[in-house]
């Protein structure tokens, strides 16, 4: 079914919404992403992405363009809404991402890619497009997969701690700077006070979740788990049940390398990875 649109031809879709109106009052200003990023003091890229839907931005820099565009609180109204939107995601997701966007408290463990807390938009690309998404449908999944990272960015936000297997760190993306810009991120991720990410070698062996992509999620009902293949995906509420994942998480981090270790490795997978070929 074709998006419902409004008498002034305005999308009704949150995040839609939103970037429709960044666009729209630069048009109207009749300023570049440059000039609107001197007069403002963030990065041009990021007002370029926010337009795009790539991204939603901080609480402070859609306060900061309300207060250059003079619209009284009328962006961060519509972000707020943008962020509390869960018909952005598949619909076995919703219920996920709704208990994701109240955590005070998450954990997760990876075996096999990046965390998408922690993927930047060239990772999730290839990603989803490898599950089969394409045009439309793959841009609007991206951009609510980069949405749920201002979760973690937001003053506030939720502590985060990624358990990532050695396997994640040494399987590339098709396109090597791509892949150098992850490994970046990831470097830049681990550096925020509210996020910690382990590396967990391959010469630990067998554990517990060796197959299993588990997250913790803690929140005011208390602890969940999601557990997902790449085919599907279950939330687990029972308490026995979480009780057992959560040991075999444990048993999986007294394993894993340090914080301190762990930047090193990284840092290491970053000075091997292959450069973009000069021509």
């Amino acid at each position: 079914m074709p998006q419902r649109r409004a008498i002034t031809g305005r999308s009704q879709e949150p995040r839609a919404r939103f970037a429709e109106e960044v666009r729209l009052l630069r048009a109207m200003k009749g300023v570049s992403l440059r000039a609107l990023a001197d007069a403002v003091g963030w990065d041009a890229s990021l007002f370029g992405k926010m337009e795009k839907g790539q991204t939603l931005g901080g609480p402070e820099v859609v306060e900061a363009l309300d207060l250059y565009y003079g619209t009284g609180d009328k962006l961060l109204t519509l972000w707020e809404l943008a962020m509390a939107d869960q018909t952005q995601f598949r619909e076995r997701y919703r219920r996920y991402m709704l208990l994701e966007a109240e955590a005070v408290s998450m954990w997760q463990y990876s075996p096999g890619i990046m965390p998408g807390l922690l993927q930047t938009p060239e990772y999730a690309t290839e990603l989803l497009q490898q599950g089969g998404l394409t045009g439309a449908e793959l841009e609007k999944q991206v951009a609510a997969r980069m949405g749920r990272r201002e979760l973690l960015l937001a003053e506030g936000g939720p502590q985060f701690r990624a358990i990532l297997s050695e396997a994640v760190l040494r399987t590339p993306l098709r396109d090597p700077e791509a892949w150098r810009a992850q490994l970046r991120h990831l470097l830049e991720m681990g550096e925020r006070p509210n996020v910690i990410v382990q590396v967990l070698p391959s010469t630990k062996g067998l554990h517990g979740l060796t197959d299993t992509d588990t997250m913790f999620l803690q929140g005011p009902a208390g602890t969940v788990a999601w557990v997902e293949t790449g085919y599907s995906g279950e939330l687990v509420q029972e308490s026995t049940a979480v009780q057992w994942l959560q040991l075999r998480y444990d048993r999986v981090r007294d394993l894993s390398l340090t914080p301190d270790e762990s930047r090193e490795f990284i840092k290491r997978m970053l000075e091997e990875a292959p450069c973009e070929p000069s021509t």
